[in-house]
């Protein structure tokens, strides 16, 4: 038996739609002012598909298109959003290996990847990420000029680089998903703590997303009450090995989550979803996220680097990087983050 995704391919005309519904006299034609929002997911495994399935409960896309390398899963994965149809806001869903699918789109957000195998050095992945990159990015800059591109995938600072330079996009609008999730971990972890809600917590994870990632002690705030002088003020001993380890926690939770379940996705999900919002809704929210930091808190304007910093985002794309005051240890500490991944991208050759 024949496999379908519609009605029309078993034969069922479209003009069934008289015996439905019956037109308006004089009807004025849709306004050309109605903004149709297009969101590509570029890789269809357990990221992607929390990313696409979070897009879609969260009506973030009028159109939401699918591509991955492997056909019959990527059909698959198509027919088991469409078939949810019922309990969505209307989204179309569409899905191809043929990355014409994704023309148009506003935003592309990639998450295919090469993963890391035992023994493989950081630069081996990078190179075979490179190779992987090649074949994406060019055909998704041909078809969505206009687009923003998101990094997912990791290591996220240096493939987002290899995208800035293969897609040939002013680097405001190619961005990396960064530190915003390490972030939202560090903010869980200090409000569950002091028992508030998340939301009420301002603290950021900065440089890059791995283990030299900087937690920024000296701008977190509770309620507006800034932590640390909160502290001194009431005369609250802390040592700074216990922020380390804090810090380390804070990396480590991935981990966890991946040793315990095998992978991560449901929290990248939601925190793609909420870079998306700010992004396509024009919302100049701050996320940390990874942009092209050369020039930003002594990191050389020599230095072509992705790395994460709190920025504002908007429709289009990064709009202004906050000027945050740092300590001189996490100056230091950001500036040598920034060097880690230039040494590493002055070997790739692009």
């Amino acid at each position: 038996m024949k496999k379908v995704s519609s009605l029309s391919e078993l034969g069922l005309g479209d003009d069934v739609s008289r015996a439905f519904f019956r037109p308006l006299q004089q009807a004025a034609p849709p306004s050309p002012t109605k903004r149709q929002i297009k969101i590509s997911v570029i890789g269809t495994g357990n990221v992607g598909m929390a990313i696409a399935q979070t897009i879609l409960t969260q009506d973030l896309a009028d159109e939401l298109a699918l591509v991955d390398a492997k056909p019959d899963k990527l059909r698959g994965e198509m027919l088991d959003l469409q078939h949810a149809a019922a309990f969505l806001p209307r989204t179309k869903i569409c899905a191809s290996p043929d990355y014409a699918v994704t023309a148009a789109s506003d935003l592309c957000i990639i998450t295919a990847g090469a993963r890391q195998i035992a023994g493989e050095s950081r630069l081996d992945l990078v190179q075979r990420n490179l190779a992987l990159f090649r074949e994406i990015v060019p055909p998704l800059a041909r078809y969505s000029p206009d687009a923003l591109l998101l990094v997912v995938s990791n290591p996220v600072d240096v493939l987002t680089y290899i995208a800035w330079k293969l897609s040939g996009f002013p680097p405001n609008r190619v961005i990396g998903s960064g530190t915003n999730l390490d972030s939202s971990r560090f903010r869980f972890l200090l409000a569950d703590h002091l028992e508030v809600n998340a939301q009420d917590v301002q603290a950021y994870m900065v440089g890059e997303h791995g283990d030299s990632s900087v937690a920024l002690w000296s701008s977190i705030s509770v309620g507006g009450v800034p932590v640390l002088s909160s502290l001194e003020k009431h005369q609250i001993a802390y040592e700074a090995e216990v922020l380390e380890s804090i810090r380390k926690a804070v990396v480590g939770s991935a981990y966890e989550v991946i040793r315990l379940k095998g992978y991560t996705s449901w929290a990248i999900g939601y925190s793609v979803a909420s870079l998306a919002r700010s992004l396509l809704r024009d919302q100049h929210r701050i996320h940390p996220v990874s942009l092209l930091a050369k020039g930003f808190y002594g990191i050389p304007d020599d230095h072509e680097v992705f790395l994460s910093l709190p920025a504002r985002l908007g429709r289009g794309g990064v709009l202004s990087v906050a000027n945050v005051q740092l300590t001189d240890e996490e100056s230091n500490r950001l500036r040598s983050s920034a060097h880690t991944l230039w040494e590493i991208q002055r070997q790739l050759g692009i």
